[in-house]
């Protein structure tokens, strides 16, 4: 596996357990739609978030976040468009974005983007 493979998972397994400890209930992780993919889909409280992780070694080519520019958030709502289509008793959403920055496999740093674009 890539090595850039192995950071995407890592992130999302550090995400995962980060929005568990701030409250949030785990819907699905990796849901797909005609070749897009929401990383992670959760609920807090009444509140469905569609979460996108982005993860990097470090900042040198830019912060994490910046990768998710408009054409992925253009997939990211489509794909949600189709979510809710499937499971329409959903009705308040957010989109999120989690930025982590590994240094040997651990979290050097964890932004946690609320309510990033829509």
């Amino acid at each position: 596996m890539a090595k850039h493979n192995e950071t995407g998972i890592k992130g999302e397994e550090i995400a995962e357990k980060f929005l568990q400890t701030k409250g949030y209930t785990i819907l699905f992780k990796n849901w797909t739609f005609d070749k897009k993919e929401v990383d992670i889909i959760a609920l807090k409280e009444h509140l469905l978030v569609f979460v996108e992780v982005k993860t990097r070694g470090d900042s040198y080519f830019g912060f994490p976040e910046d990768a998710v520019n408009e054409r992925k958030q253009e997939y990211l709502k489509v794909a949600a468009e189709e979510f809710l289509h499937q499971y329409p008793e959903y009705t308040e959403i957010q989109f999120d974005i989690i930025s982590i920055i590994l240094t040997n496999g651990v979290a050097k740093e964890i932004v946690h983007f609320e309510d990033a674009f829509f």
